[in-house]
């Protein structure tokens, strides 16, 4: 494994995107993790800094870039440096629009 290089469902677990690494490994081998737009099916790909995963979980697509490799799962804060979220905004997410009342 080259520096930098980690296993995507170390790095799922690390970055907190789910709460056990078997749960990691199972949303890789489901297909709802793409790697750089590449399906993947196995939990043993590695990821590296600038990868684009896309991943499909809890009825909603989340799009993250990779900025570092993980060491441990570490608090929320630690773990929200590993990388960017690319996600879009939600459609659904609109302000309600006020009523004129006359």
């Amino acid at each position: 494994m080259a520096a930098g290089e980690q296993r995507i469902d170390k790095w799922l677990f690390f970055a907190r995107v789910v709460k056990s690494r078997s749960l990691a490994q199972k949303l890789a081998i489901s297909g709802a993790v793409r790697v750089n737009r590449e399906k993947i099916s196995h939990a043993a790909r590695l990821v590296r800094p600038g990868d684009v995963l896309t991943i499909s979980i809890h009825d909603r697509v989340r799009i993250l870039k990779i900025l570092d490799p993980g060491d441990r799962r570490g608090p929320a804060p630690e773990a929200a440096l590993l990388f960017q979220d690319l996600t879009p905004a939600r459609a659904d997410a609109e302000p309600a629009v006020a009523q004129d009342d006359g």
